[in-house]
């Protein structure tokens, strides 16, 4: 490949995977999680193993294409399923065990392809083919298993006893407030409509672009502080580690404190300290700093900012859908990523660095709004419940029926902030 071939191939995945999104939350929801999960995993891991198939350009762009409308129900998919099975606050932390995963395949993804390379020849097929083959393999394997290890709800998860499935359903209607939890198309409206939703899209755009900027180009930045590739590759990992651990103290902490944009807030600031260290110094060292601090600030923020968005969206399948369009509008990030390092703009990547650091700093700006509006509404509507001289332990089975289609807008929900 040359030119602009490289940053095509990795783009082209993306408008796939975000048209993939909703549709499969909702086909979730319609189905089941056991079947739906091993569905997808399935195709993508067939789609990964014939990428080390492909032989020419064209067929290398399908392949993308092809993987990231398979793969794209993934994220969403597990983060909604979570909130099927958890408190509000407890899903955070729980959102950040899983996508820790994530970072942890950011650090071994780098050692393994740095071993799988050494399969150079084997069979005729170049060293990268195999990264593909064995990847895509091992994700056959996993998506065969899913069907059976999933649970699908607590009502028929088969390691509960009845009365601990009782509880967890009265767990989830005390929290969730006894609103609506059927499938029907007016919740899809209810979400498209909705525009604190559309807020919490730009905020996540702002955080997927830096994060997919690292998943993509971190060997690349590195080796660009004057290391070779091999010893990039390597170097990567320790980043993808430090971001590992403050991915789930922070999930751990924001649950505990009940709190979500304050501690998103943090990240942002601190992820753009590092890509100030990238851009204002040519020094190895002060950069090679700074990747751990923008690694630091992004990764926690993915987790956090799901769980914030859907424990303030009421009703389970306004919650579906409007997860989806989150990160799904976030996963367009991954599109700008895929230009933003470019090789002529070698070592320092100026317009790089300044593209992400722009982008978190527009994310930083809107969780500050978010913040502050949604402690303003819950206040606003503390006050109109005093003024009639009730709390919200006073509302009746009654009258939270009356209110169950409204989801968040209702008089007894409260936003988590």
């Amino acid at each position: 490949m040359e030119g602009l071939d490289y940053n095509v191939a990795l783009a082209v995945f993306f408008p796939w995977y975000v048209a993939a999104e909703v549709p499969s939350n909702m086909m979730m929801k319609k189905t089941r999680p056991s079947l739906w999960l091993t569905v997808i995993m399935s195709a993508w891991g067939v789609v990964m193993t014939l990428m080390g198939l492909v032989n020419n350009y064209p067929g290398l762009l399908v392949a993308r294409m092809a993987l990231g409308l398979a793969e794209g129900g993934l994220f969403p998919g597990v983060t909604f399923y979570i909130t099927m099975w958890y408190r509000r606050h407890e899903c955070g932390y729980r959102m950040a065990l899983f996508f820790s995963a994530a970072t942890l395949a950011g650090a071994f993804g780098g050692l393994l392809a740095r071993g799988i390379s050494e399969m150079d020849g084997i069979g005729g097929k170049p060293g990268w083919a195999w990264i593909f083959i064995l990847e895509g393999l091992a994700t056959i394997c996993v998506a065969f298993a899913a069907y059976w290890v999933i649970n699908d709800y607590p009502e028929t998860a088969k390691f509960l006893t009845q009365e601990e499935k009782d509880e967890v359903h009265r767990r989830l209607k005390l929290d969730r407030t006894s609103l609506a939890d059927e499938f029907n198309m007016k919740y899809f409206f209810h979400a498209i409509q909705d525009w604190k939703i559309y807020i919490h899209m730009l905020i996540t755009i702002g955080i997927y672009t830096p994060l997919y900027s690292f998943s993509l180009f971190l060997p690349t930045i590195v080796s660009a502080m004057g290391h070779t590739n091999n010893k990039a590759q390597l170097m990567t990992v320790p980043p993808y580690v430090a971001a590992c651990i403050t991915t789930i103290l922070g999930g751990w902490l924001a649950d505990r404190h009940k709190q979500r944009g304050i501690y998103m807030i943090f990240f942002c600031a601190l992820s753009i300290v590092g890509f100030i260290m990238l851009i204002s110094t040519d020094q190895p060292a002060i950069q090679y700093l700074g990747t751990f601090l923008a690694a630091m600030g992004i990764y926690p923020n993915v987790p956090m900012g799901v769980a914030w968005n859907g424990n303030n969206i009421g009703g389970s399948t306004k919650r579906g859908v409007g997860i989806a369009m989150h990160v799904g509008f976030g996963n367009l990030g991954g599109v700008i990523a895929a230009f933003t390092y470019r090789a002529k703009e070698k070592p320092r990547y100026l317009s790089g660095h300044g593209t992400l650091l722009g982008t978190i700093t527009m994310s930083m700006c809107l969780c500050i709004f978010m913040t502050l509006y949604l402690r303003r509404e819950n206040a606003r509507r503390n006050k109109l419940l005093a003024e009639q001289g009730r709390t919200l332990a006073d509302y009746t089975n009654a009258e939270k029926e009356a209110e169950r289609e409204k989801g968040d807008y209702a008089s007894f929900f409260r936003y988590t902030i």
